[in-house]
């Protein structure tokens, strides 16, 4: 399978969305249909506006633009089949699961530019109208999606196919792996008063208040909410379901009435009151106004003289670092072990590309088995803190091998299994399906066998 072809496939769905709408406002290309699979069509300027978001993502494209748009259209191909086959098979997804994966959506996309004016901006429409424009585009993706579930199912790979997989890999072209971290912390999270947080619920209070006489909720949001990722979207949040907020955060969201302003809620976050936008079956939409409590300069100081002698205890070899952990860390990662997760990997390894360059400065200096000074941070939670850091490890570049990289190779031997799979999949419904290619498109040399049906 090309190279091209497995980075379209990883993607190819994240983007499609996008594609959609940059294809509906050029005016670039005449369109024309390209291919046909059952009842689905393929237009060109589909793929000409997925190789335009293909190069703004990538930089600039990889590799000629007629091989990119073969695989770009290849990618299609199975999109459009997988789609026939939801038909064949009556797959139906609701319209709550839609509306709920269109805001999750656009809650990425509007972090991604910064704003939801940005946003607008960029797109030159409201976010209404992207909705609008965006609906039918996501309830095929969802459907996609199930079908897909269905290829590759609960995908596993044993320890012997890991290691044959790996055996099949030609000398020359077994991957360099560059020099890779492995860190663990210990964390100090310093008490809030009880004075700063009454203060931030009685400003909170107050708010509810000015909310209550007739003030907008939207509004004071802007101006008050601690919450960047909605503040500056009036405290709008966009349909969510059950399990995604936090526990008492989502009580207090299922429990309004439209319109309706809640009490004070507090979560992990800190202090909210909300109000209710709308309910669709089990998805809500709310507005939230967030205030955090802010801890002291003196707590903050205290949390740091406590590392101070956390480290001089293992120093003098009364703790080692992994009983300190234990012992004294603050932080979830005590569970497992003080080791800090790859968000990009799901692994406790990271590349110097990977780290928070704050991080990677203090890294940087020390060798393994050493421990920084301690330092201040955020949490994920945006809580002030203070950590000790501590390099468990650091690889050399080196060709992988098994003993040093077999949870990388056993991805990369899913992921074949997963491809293999597909293409399976692929040669036997292509054969089963109406299948037609037209123009410059049938010239095209594709990874896997459509039919024999290219006109």
């Amino acid at each position: 399978m090309s190279q091209i072809f497995k980075k379209i496939i990883s993607t190819f769905f994240a983007i499609l969305c996008f594609v959609t709408l940059i294809a509906q406002d050029s005016a670039m290309v005449i369109d024309q249909v390209i291919a046909v699979v059952g009842g689905n069509i393929i237009l060109e300027s589909e793929v000409e506006a997925q190789y335009m978001q293909y190069r703004m993502q990538e930089g600039g494209a990889t590799g000629s633009s007629s091989t990119v748009k073969c695989s770009m259209l290849e990618m299609m191909l199975y999109q459009k089949l997988l789609l026939n086959q939801a038909e064949l098979d009556s797959v139906e997804v609701s319209e709550d699961q839609v509306e709920a994966e269109m805001d999750r959506r656009l809650r990425h996309y509007i972090g991604l530019l910064g704003s939801p004016e940005k946003f607008e901006e960029f797109y030159q429409k409201s976010i209404l109208e992207f909705k609008d424009e965006l609906r039918d585009q996501v309830k095929e993706l969802l459907l996609v999606d199930e079908v897909q579930k269905t290829i590759i199912g609960e995908l596993n790979v044993t320890p012997t196919e890991v290691k044959n997989y790996f055996r099949n890999i030609p000398q020359d072209s077994i991957p360099l792996i560059n020099s890779e971290v492995e860190i663990a912390q210990i964390v100090k999270l310093p008490p809030v008063n009880k004075e700063e947080v009454d203060k931030v619920k009685n400003k909170l209070q107050e708010l509810r208040i000015r909310v209550l006489n007739g003030e907008n909720f939207a509004t004071l949001a802007i101006l008050y909410s601690e919450d960047p990722g909605s503040a500056k979207n009036g405290g709008e949040l966009g349909m969510f379901g059950r399990g995604e907020m936090y526990p008492a955060f989502e009580a207090a969201a299922f429990n309004l009435e439209k319109g309706a302003i809640s009490d004070i809620v507090e979560t992990e976050a800190g202090f909210h009151i909300l109000q209710m936008i709308e309910r669709r079956g089990e998805y809500v939409n709310v507005r939230h106004i967030l205030l955090r409590p802010k801890v002291s300069p003196m707590d903050l100081a205290k949390a740091k003289v406590q590392l101070d002698s956390i480290v001089s205890l293992i120093d003098k070899k009364d703790y080692t670092f992994e009983d300190a952990i234990t012992k004294f860390s603050e932080d979830p990662s005590k569970n497992n072990g003080g080791l800090i997760i790859n968000p990009m990997n799901g692994t406790t390894l990271f590349e110097a590309d990977q780290l928070d360059p704050k991080v990677f400065f203090i890294i940087d200096k020390l060798e393994p088995g050493e421990i920084s000074v301690p330092v201040q941070f955020q949490t994920e939670d945006s809580k002030d803190a203070y950590r000790i850091l501590y390099l468990k490890k650091r690889t050399e570049p080196h060709k992988a091998n098994l003993k040093q990289d077999y949870d990388k190779i056993k991805e990369w031997s899913k992921e074949e299994k997963k491809q293999e799979l597909i293409s399976k999949w692929i040669r036997e419904k292509s054969e089963l399906t109406f299948i037609k290619i037209n123009g410059n498109y049938n010239d095209c040399v594709y990874v896997n066998t459509w039919g024999n049906k290219k006109e």
